[in-house]
């Protein structure tokens, strides 16, 4: 009989702090990390120790689709995977201000295939934060940099099942280090956020390769008109049906010392280490389930992009530099379906034109929301056009359906 009171007490202690959680995350702001930004509708299930000293919060998430494929001079095909695979946990030890977040990945496309010598990269985010009062957050481990809006939003809360062409190869994703960001976000009057990082510049799990060069990332978001309701700057798309006009406008800017990678903290290893600047620029608008999306990003070296093999000076790996746009506009209907157009345009730069194409971008898609962004179909048709610098040209194009669900 004992035990059945205690297995009383805790179902029902989980069951009042989720719904004591759900509701604190719809009415207080102050309860998202910046750093780690994500689109929630509700908190996971949440467990606080009888002396409030520590709380644990778990959630998960998961990404199926099925594609059928068609690239210029291939067979078509057929590809169904686990996209994503994610489970996250975070909370506090001892006090509110220290806080805790973990996120592990077990899909094959996000840890990738097991190289010898290499880490596996179960490990998304592992980082503590001190958070002394609202405005500021200040975090020390791994996680997303400050970067450019689209790549900063969890995947679960896109419209479509993919990011750019553009973020693919120009965004700044996760590092290891410290960030520091000032938040200062109003209802409806002028606000901004101001964030930076200093971190190792080589990405996610990165061990026995240290070097003399670091990352230094600044931001700044504006505002004008006060913060998007229920924190709607961290998804896409106007699910919400903003009741005033909202815009924010961010720029980012990152210096990557002695970089080692071809994306900076992405992609495979040079031959020679190079010194990376990025640009990172968006706007964001929403107004009564219209909603619009604009960015630009560009990556420069300070020498060639291209690096050889020492032994071997046929072997080459380059750095991708260029720059590109993105433009996105949508539409949330009153029965929660979204019609979604996207464009991308990406430019290569000159010492790379022999080895990479430039690229258009063309996407459509339709989302149905069933419980908001963490629970939604979405199916979307996507057709690339690559111009080569020899003057041909390859299209190709896919079609996919997913189901996104997570709590």
């Amino acid at each position: 009989m004992k035990k059945i009171k205690i297995l009383f007490l805790f179902l029902f202690s989980i069951s009042i702090y989720s719904q004591e959680t759900i509701t604190q995350s719809h009415n207080d702001n102050d309860l998202k990390l910046s750093a780690l930004p994500y689109y929630s509708f509700g908190k996971g299930v949440g467990l606080t120790s009888p002396d409030s000293l520590f709380q644990l919060n778990i959630r998960f998430r998961m990404q199926n689709r099925v594609s059928y494929i068609k690239n210029d001079g291939e067979n078509s095909a057929y590809d169904g995977q686990i996209r994503r695979l994610r489970l996250r946990f975070d909370g506090y030890v001892g006090n509110p201000k220290f806080l805790y977040a973990i996120q592990l990945s077990f899909a094959p496309g996000d840890v990738g295939e097991v190289v010898e010598g290499e880490n596996i990269n179960i490990i998304r985010d592992a980082v503590v934060f001190y958070r002394p009062n609202k405005n500021w957050n200040i975090s020390f481990g791994q996680t997303k940099l400050p970067g450019n809006r689209q790549r900063v939003n969890s995947s679960g809360g896109l419209q479509l099942t993919d990011r750019t062409i553009n973020n693919a190869k120009f965004s700044i994703d996760r590092d290891f280090g410290f960030q520091v960001h000032n938040m200062n976000e109003f209802k409806n009057k002028f606000s901004y956020n101001l964030k930076g990082a200093l971190s190792a510049g080589e990405g996610r799990n990165v061990t026995g390769k240290a070097d003399d060069g670091v990352a230094v990332t600044g931001k700044i978001e504006l505002l004008p008109f006060g913060a998007f309701e229920k924190d709607g700057t961290y998804f896409e798309g106007d699910i919400i049906r903003e009741k005033k006009p909202k815009l924010m406008i961010s720029g980012v800017f990152q210096q990557n010392n002695q970089a080692r990678r071809t994306q900076g903290q992405l992609g495979d290893d040079l031959f020679q280490n190079r010194t990376m600047k990025s640009v990172l620029l968006d706007a964001m608008f929403k107004y009564n389930g219209w909603a619009a999306m604009s960015s630009y990003m560009s990556r420069t070296t300070s020498k060639n992009a291209v690096t050889f093999d020492a032994l071997d000076a046929s072997k080459i790996k380059y750095v991708f530099v260029g720059s590109g746009f993105d433009y996105q506009l949508s539409y949330v209907n009153k029965n929660n379906y979204e019609f979604i157009g996207r464009y991308s345009n990406q430019k290569v730069g000159e010492d790379i034109k022999a080895f990479a194409p430039n690229t258009n971008q063309y996407a459509v898609g339709v989302t149905k929301y069933i419980w908001q962004h963490s629970f939604k179909l979405q199916a979307e048709l996507n057709y690339d056009t690559l111009n080569f610098n020899d003057g041909t040209t390859k299209n190709n194009w896919y079609l996919r359906f997913q189901i996104e669900i997570g709590i």
